[in-house]
């Protein structure tokens, strides 16, 4: 089943979040897994408890689990938060799992640095956030803007 225009999803007092609402111009239900919609032109936002402020991603595609609310994003990802941008081609958000990973291609940028790295885990949750490259011999790239 293909759902064209406006799709919105929004599910109030989920975990840590007061809401987390995605919004995409085109979902499929995955036919082999009907708990599984296939996005096309994603934006989501999350808005934290306790907090006026709000994390906003976005990205090319997404993968949508409705029982679990896990999500994909990929292609062209881009979450914004106060003053952070992070750019990548992949993330996985898990409310399961109190966590958001964010691989490939990953520059972060706020208003003093510019960050590149294979990977960003945060837990959502603590908000202890992990940094690294795949590979031992290469290492994070931090750049300060002057």
């Amino acid at each position: 089943m293909l759902i064209i225009n406006l799709f919105l999803i929004d599910h109030d007092s989920i975990s840590n979040f007061k809401r987390y609402i995605i919004n995409a111009v085109e979902g499929e239900i995955d036919y082999a897994n009907t708990d599984i919609i296939f996005l096309t032109d994603v934006t989501a936002l999350i808005k934290l408890n306790n907090s006026s402020k709000n994390i906003t991603i976005t990205s090319d595609y997404g993968k949508y689990n409705i029982y679990n609310y896990d999500t994909i994003f990929s292609k062209n990802l881009k979450i914004y938060y106060l003053d952070n941008k992070i750019t990548a081609e992949y993330g996985d958000f898990s409310i399961a799992r109190n966590s958001m990973i964010v691989s490939k291609d990953v520059i972060y940028t706020n208003l003093e640095n510019i960050l590149k790295a294979d990977v960003i885990e945060v837990n959502i949750e603590t908000k202890d956030t992990v940094i690294y490259m795949h590979e031992e011999n290469k290492k994070v790239n931090i750049k300060s803007i002057e």
